[in-house]
């Protein structure tokens, strides 16, 4: 946890209805209580309080699963208290993480012989991942750069403007320049031609999105890698590729088996992996993370999802997503109200915009639409599209086709609810 002094509401009391028949005393909000309260009461204030939270399964903006079988749910519980970094107190927690990057490995074409086996470690989400591949990149750059007697103080690294925040958090942390390709109208992903254009003798890699958050869109690895080469034979370079495949590593290699976005690629040289190796505590071990202690839940979760599905329960849950994701793109294009910005070969999302936003805009539609309980993301494109603005759905798991209709049918009722209000755009921003 970090702290930083801030100005916030005042240290109001913290109260629970329920909880009255064990306690009556007020609960600060900001200080530790000096005194102890019943178990029951501590449990019922905060699930009083987290009631008011959105429901997780009607939250569409995000692309974290929300859903898991009870059988897994009892192992994360039985693992909680495992401290993964230890790994020769728990020897058997290690093996499973070690199948877990293997088979992952295998599923992305890793260039591994028989007797080969990879290394690699969970982190804590793709930020901390991407962290640690772009050092990786930015060491690699500058040890060539040094050994032949060249400058290395102005490292750059190319992506998009759709890039995820994480991007930006890693040049910022770590000095390197971002030179991002801009958008333009119709096209929210990063253009190849252009991003290898933007390559020089100071770029460490270039940054490939499997999968936009904005529209969902696979961006051409294939063809990048092909226009990479050729640069790199003409100017005697050796730029690498790395994808980013938070967001549809797990997707396109089930869905679209033929698609080449991965390690068959000669520059594709990493998808999130790294590694290096400590011995300090009492054996060597493979670890690569920002983060260091951490719990051992998410390993043995991910090792229960790779066995309990295999390729086809993977396949088949995939499939239903893009099942499902046509089932609301149709019912958004019947309304005749949305064009529709996102990709049917992509990630299983829907991203749209209003066609006539004269008057009300798709951030009042996503706002309306929480009175049903539904989370439904509204924002504007990066530079240089961000005149565009619109609405994503992302299509997971748990989102079946009665909730596809059900939405649809919300959506309908909040555009004729909007029908009749007055418009809350001035007329000075429609001419803008």
């Amino acid at each position: 946890m970090v702290l930083s002094k801030t100005s916030s509401e005042s240290d109001v009391s913290v109260h629970s209805t329920f909880a009255s028949r064990y306690v009556r005393a007020s609960l600060p909000r900001f200080r530790m209580p000096e005194n102890s309260i019943p178990k029951e009461a501590a449990s019922q204030i905060i699930n009083d309080e987290l009631m008011l939270d959105g429901n997780p399964r009607l939250n569409l903006a995000s692309f974290v699963t929300t859903w898991m079988e009870p059988e897994c749910d009892k192992l994360i519980m039985a693992s909680i208290n495992k401290n993964y970094v230890d790994m020769d107190e728990y020897p058997v927690t290690t093996e499973l993480q070690n199948r877990c990057v293997n088979m992952i490995a295998h599923l992305f074409n890793a260039p591994l012989g028989d007797s080969e086996t990879a290394v690699g470690v969970g982190t804590v989400g793709s930020s901390e991942a991407i962290m640690l591949a772009g050092l990786a990149f930015k060491r690699k750059w500058q040890n060539k750069r040094r050994a032949e007697g060249k400058p290395c103080d102005k490292p750059n690294i190319v992506t998009g403007a759709n890039v995820q925040v994480c991007w930006e958090k890693f040049a910022r942390y770590f000095e390197v320049e971002l030179k991002e390709v801009k958008l333009r109208d119709g096209y929210y992903v990063m253009d190849p031609k252009k991003a290898v254009e933007m390559v020089d003798e100071n770029t460490i890699c270039v940054a490939a999105i499997l999968g936009s958050t904005l529209n969902g869109e696979f961006e051409d690895v294939k063809l990048l890698n092909d226009l990479l080469v050729e640069k790199n034979k003409s100017t005697g370079w050796d730029t690498p590729i790395h994808v980013d495949a938070a967001s549809g590593g797990f997707i396109a290699p089930f869905i679209y088996p033929e698609l080449e976005w991965d390690f068959r690629l000669p520059l594709v040289k990493s998808i999130n992996n790294l590694s290096s190796h400590i011995n300090y505590l009492g054996a060597d071990q493979p670890t690569f993370t920002l983060n260091f202690s951490k719990g051992s839940s998410q390993v043995i979760a991910q090792y229960y999802q790779l066995i309990r599905l295999g390729y086809e329960g993977y396949r088949n849950i995939m499939e239903n997503c893009r099942d499902n994701m046509l089932v609301l793109k149709q019912g958004l294009e019947k309304t005749g109200k949305f064009n529709i910005v996102s990709k049917d070969n992509g990630v299983p999302l829907v991203a749209f915009s209003l066609k006539d936003n004269s008057c009300h805009n798709e951030f009042e539609v996503s706002d309306m639409l929480r009175r049903f309980g539904w989370i439904v993301p509204a924002y504007t494109m990066p530079p240089d599209a961000q005149h565009v603005t619109v609405l994503r759905v992302v299509i997971r798991e748990d989102f079946s086709r009665t909730l596809a209709e059900r939405l649809v049918i919300d959506i309908d009722k909040v555009l004729h609810e909007l029908e009749t209000l007055p418009s809350r755009i001035s007329s000075q921003d429609r001419a803008g």
